[in-house]
């Protein structure tokens, strides 16, 4: 049997969701190819053999994608089986199975794609159930990226001296134990989380680093679920190559818990941590059930920058409780704690993102402040009571758009936002606060952003 994984996007990685299951399914006995959108057209011929095509839907934007490539791909590959997997493919099932996909898989997908694989061999793939709300025990190997573009062709590190150098993308654990209620992981995984062994980890980590990478981003939701096994992976990985650093995903409120962990992981190599801030409103924290507060924000910035690690805070910029007072003081507070250089500008527009499934429908009346469901979009639509909110997340995806095209820096483009913002609200423009530092701060050329509208380019590459 031949496969093809398809991978429409995510951000710059070298995706774990096509060569994990391509290493499965070719101990399967699957012939299997893999293509990456971001970097690779599809392939009429390579489609044309497919008894399997597997579109991996790992975040909002790669399903704005696949939903322009899924008809191409099914006009090429005609007799192939179609399956959608990931977050974002259950919650999109029936815009999906309009396209033509056939099975739709979750986030837990490898014991039901081999499954899926077993039933297609004797016949009966059509008939294969993709509905379940138990996670399968999923059966961990070790990553096969021989089929994907190299290391090279993906984002970069850039360090705070400048230098670039070739990233590497791990997971060592799935899901987990929170609710926040705007998070995809959460219809999936409902506070549950499972480890990837760590053998297998470091295997894949070893594989990277000989094929050039000297930085390993973690994908993990949160790397401190289990900080045991996050203490545990780090360790290794410094002791087997103490000039590899890595960067991971961690909770504001997991940083103050596990505070006395921090050290340990600046001495493993941590440069820097992202961390999904949201909001600095703690009204609108509570809304999402984010777990921390703005307060909780400003003393995780200083027990980072106190241990030597850089904080890389994300936002949900726009939601229906943002006030124009409120997006002022969000600027006012990143621009006040040094932070200015850390927020990539498109974080500064994010919209909140509503889709089928979401925890957010489940607040009192929060329903009443949406319209039907947008099968373009993939999403419920909601307009702000204040025109004039929706207008400034509109000229600021526009600033943001602009100052990417033009190649403007993050201070630049921050300045100009925060010139829009203050005059959307009919104030004075004040003085921005002095920074205390232009040096640059490690990050990856390619932000980090899941619910972002795809751009044309995005669209048409493949």
């Amino acid at each position: 049997m031949r496969a093809v994984l398809i991978n429409p996007y995510e951000i710059g990685r070298q995706p774990f969701g096509l060569a994990e299951p391509a290493a499965l399914l070719q101990q399967a006995g699957c012939t299997v190819d893999c293509l990456d959108l971001s970097l690779q057209r599809l392939d009429p011929a390579l489609l044309a053999q497919a008894d399997l095509v597997g579109v991996y839907v790992a975040m909002h934007t790669a399903t704005r994608i696949a939903v322009e490539a899924i008809p191409r791909i099914r006009r090429h590959a005609p007799r192939a089986h179609l399956c959608a997997y990931g977050l974002y493919a259950p919650m999109n099932e029936a815009r999906l199975s309009v396209l033509g996909v056939d099975t739709v898989l979750d986030g837990e997908f490898e014991s039901r794609m081999l499954a899926l694989v077993e039933g297609l061999a004797s016949g009966n793939g059509a008939a294969y159930a993709t509905a379940s709300s138990k996670l399968p025990e999923v059966p961990f190997v070790v990553p096969d990226r021989s089929k994907l573009p190299p290391l090279s062709q993906y984002a970069r590190l850039v360090t705070s001296d400048g230098v670039e150098k070739t990233v590497g993308f791990a997971e060592t654990s799935r899901g987990c134990k929170h609710f926040c209620r705007h998070c995809p992981v959460v219809p999936i995984y409902e506070g549950r989380f499972r480890i990837v062994p760590r053998d297998v980890v470091a295997a894949d980590v070893r594989n990277q680093v000989l094929a050039g990478a000297e930085h390993i981003s973690f994908g993990d939701p949160d790397f401190l679920n289990g900080p045991g096994h996050a203490r545990r992976v780090v360790c290794a990985l410094h002791a087997e190559f103490p000039d590899v650093t890595y960067d991971a995903t961690v909770k504001i409120e997991h940083i103050l818990r596990y505070r006395e962990l921090l050290p340990e992981l600046k001495d493993t190599g941590c440069l820097f941590i992202t961390s999904a801030v949201e909001s600095v409103d703690d009204r609108v924290l509570a809304h999402l059930n984010k777990g921390h507060t703005k307060d909780d924000f400003v003393t995780a910035v200083r027990l980072l920058r106190n241990t030597g690690i850089s904080l890389t805070p994300t936002f949900v910029a726009f939601t229906p409780w943002t006030s124009l007072d409120g997006y002022l003081d969000l600027l006012r507070t990143i621009a006040e704690l040094g932070l200015v250089d850390s927020v990539p500008p498109i974080q500064l527009a994010i919209r909140l993102l509503v889709p089928r499934g979401s925890h957010l429908l489940k607040l009192e009346g929060f329903e009443k402040r949406l319209r039907d469901f947008d099968s373009n979009t993939l999403g419920y639509p909601w307009g702000h009571a204040d025109h004039r909110v929706d207008a400034l997340q509109e000229a600021v995806q526009a600033c943001a758009a602009r100052a990417e095209q033009n190649g403007l820096s993050r201070a630049e483009t921050f300045a100009e936002i925060w010139r829009l913002a203050h005059r959307a609200a009919d104030r004075p423009v004040p003085v921005l606060p002095p920074r205390s530092s232009a040096e640059l701060v490690p990050h990856l050329s390619e932000p980090w952003y899941c619910c972002a509208e795809p751009t044309n380019q995005q669209l048409a590459s493949f």
